[in-house]
């Protein structure tokens, strides 16, 4: 191989390893259009975080720049992002929570669902279940978030992943790295 194109492979890995390799294209459509709409902006841009030292933190949620974004409108902080997967039956399903700027959740959709049983945790109706909580609070399926029968798993796992969420954030700003 030339040295110059084994270079050039070597530069593109490695500015792909410095500024990440964000969102998959899927996703980051169904986001874009998800954002656009509930702050109904044509335009807006995301910065990913990177919290530095979190790995001496034994976190409930994964928080990387991969997964969390601060939302700007222009030069204005408008809110965060945070998009990851949870577990369904037999596969997993994508997922994302907009936050304000105090980290109390504005929206949540599911984003991709792979099952065929399991889906109505998508509906808007049972998602609105989560909006105004914040870190600190918590959540479970069998106290404060209704069930939907036939997605019992989904129902859970969604739960959960918003409840290590909020955890997580609550972690992160008592250690000041929010």
């Amino acid at each position: 191989m030339n040295y110059r194109v084994l270079r050039l492979i070597v530069c593109f890995f490695a500015l792909g390893i410095v500024m990440g390799f964000g969102l998959p294209k899927n996703i980051q459509k169904k986001v874009d259009k998800e954002i656009a709409d509930y702050f109904e902006i044509d335009s807006f841009t995301m910065e990913a975080i990177a919290v530095k030292n979190n790995t001496q933190l034994d976190l409930p949620s994964k928080i990387d720049a991969e997964n969390l974004f601060r939302v700007l409108d222009g030069q204005s902080h408008i809110g965060y992002l945070y998009v990851d997967q949870a577990p369904s039956k037999t596969a997993n399903f994508d997922y994302m929570v907009l936050l304000d700027a105090n980290f109390k959740i504005l929206h949540t959709k599911v984003l991709i669902y792979r099952e065929e049983y399991g889906g109505e945790i998508g509906s808007k109706r049972w998602l609105k279940q989560f909006i105004g909580k914040k870190p600190g609070d918590r959540i479970n399926h069998e106290t404060n978030i209704d069930g939907i029968a036939g997605a019992t798993i989904s129902v859970r796992s969604m739960t959960n992943a918003i409840d290590d969420l909020l955890q997580t954030l609550t972690i992160l700003q008592e250690n000041k790295m929010l």
